[in-house]
């Protein structure tokens, strides 16, 4: 089995392409949805993040922009979510790499790959890309993100350049759906091509 790691920082398209994946027959583990049924409704981190930041959580689950707000920006308050939050995640991807033992190739589609050094656990990782402006405008036009919620979040991720440079593939999505499928059958091939040899 290949584990091919896919990041992107924020409005770049990376949910996009792990869709693209998947309709290839290609098994995704998406670590933000791994993270939203952790802290959702009876989720197993509720108690855990309530205790670490209290009245950031409720019937629904974890509220996401109380929460935010309890840890954009802190540093210390990041890595103690971390900590609650990355082993769990651990566990769920070592459930699916299980429940996908018999695929020659799967996705993990993690955010934050490089910053938390998850490449050092892929075989091969894909960036997903676009121009800063194209970044900008479609990150502005998310429900409730704002210009500074938008830098904070920047300022915890590599720069695209920066990822761009340790990538093993980079996938534009500043082009046409047909040009970012393309690439993505382009990356299978060569990662089946890789598996074969």
């Amino acid at each position: 089995m290949i584990v091919l790691g896919l990041t992107g920082s924020i409005g770049m398209g990376k949910s996009t392409v792990a869709a693209m994946f998947a309709a290839e027959g290609v098994p995704v583990f998406d670590a933000d949805a791994a993270v939203h049924r952790l802290q959702g409704p009876g989720g197993r981190l509720v108690a855990a993040i309530e205790a670490a930041f209290p009245g950031t959580t409720g019937a629904g689950g974890v509220d996401r922009p109380a929460l935010a707000a309890a840890v954009l920006g802190d540093d210390a308050a990041m890595k103690r979510l971390e900590g609650i939050v990355h082993p769990a995640v651990a566990v769920e991807r070592a459930a699916f790499l299980a429940a996908h033992a018999d695929a020659p190739l799967v996705v993990f589609d993690v955010p934050l790959l490089f910053e938390t050094g998850g490449d050092a656990q892929v075989d091969a990782t894909v960036v997903v890309s676009a121009a800063a402006e194209v970044q900008r405008a479609r990150t502005l036009a998310r429900p409730g993100m704002t210009e500074a919620k938008f830098d904070a979040i920047l300022a915890r991720q590599l720069p695209d350049a920066a990822k761009r440079a340790r990538a093993t593939h980079v996938v534009a999505t500043d082009v046409s759906l047909d040009h970012t499928r393309a690439a993505v059958r382009r990356v299978i091939a060569c990662m089946a091509a890789r598996a074969g040899g």
